[in-house]
């Protein structure tokens, strides 16, 4: 299969360059910043920013025809929603939640044509269950859930097959951009919040990115993959917690399990 990814310059979006091309596929490896893609083994590799329509109507026309695209490029953003800039969460949007919808506004009209194709968005944890400090990467992610959820019953009859992966915390994790100033009355939460990833991913610590590589790879051969695939003991732990138990029993649970007294 010929397979466009986007942030495939670091982590889980090269993990995942690497893996499909292992397994023989042709691997379309996309970034903003196309030095990011040096020393990777690809059928190509093309600069593509998906905040801007005219970059993506570009790359499309550079990378052919596709059988499948794997939506992971993303923009971090960490701090109390008081502090976090506007114009911050509105990139993250554009990133997140928009830059998949765009490509897709492309692609599908001749994948309906065609009957096939598969679509593949990285969404994460935060997807699904929104935490302290990560307000606005979480909004953006349930966006692109809801827009992943719709797109299934949208497209699935014309053929088309459309997959959410849910990652928990994974190494390295995503690129860090600088911290956010923000008001030092939320200091002790910073402080409380601080080493969570290790007190849910247990004594094996982050799981590496080629493991959600993995999952993206079988959602792309498997016809049955379900609509949401969670990755990662965390995922796995807290996401059917998460729809067993109603808003309080939920909050006390990850309160008692992180020892958040904030």
């Amino acid at each position: 299969m010929r397979i466009l990814i986007t942030g495939a310059g670091r982590a889980i979006g090269r993990a995942t360059a690497e893996h499909l091309t292992s397994l023989g596929h042709e691997v379309v490896a996309t970034a903003r910043n196309v030095e990011l893609l040096d020393g990777l083994d690809v059928a190509q590799k093309l600069s593509l920013d998906v905040t801007s329509e005219q970059s993506i109507v570009e790359c499309l026309e550079a990378a052919g025809s596709l059988d499948a695209i794997v939506n992971n490029a993303a923009l971090p953003g960490h701090g109390p929603l008081e502090n976090v800039p506007l114009d911050h969460v509105r990139a993250m949007f554009e990133t997140n939640t928009f830059g998949p919808l765009r490509i897709l506004q492309q692609v599908l009209p001749a994948w309906r044509t065609r009957g096939s194709g598969v679509v593949v968005n990285v969404s994460s944890i935060q997807g699904r269950v929104a935490t302290p400090l990560d307000g606005a990467y979480a909004a953006s992610k349930f966006a692109l859930e809801a827009f992943t959820e719709t797109l299934h019953y949208e497209i699935s009859h014309f053929g088309l097959r459309v997959v959410l992966i849910e990652p928990g915390y994974t190494a390295p994790g995503m690129k860090q951009i600088a911290a956010f100033e923000f008001d030092p009355v939320y200091d002790e939460l910073v402080a409380q919040w601080d080493g969570a990833d290790g007190k849910v991913t247990g004594d094996g610590g982050r799981p590496p990115a080629s493991s959600v590589a993995e999952a993206i790879a079988a959602a792309i051969s498997d016809p049955t993959t379900p609509l949401r695939v969670p990755v990662g003991p965390d995922a796995n732990m807290i996401l059917p917690l998460r729809a067993q138990l109603d808003d309080q029993s939920f909050e006390a649970t990850m309160r008692s399990v992180l020892g958040l007294t904030w």
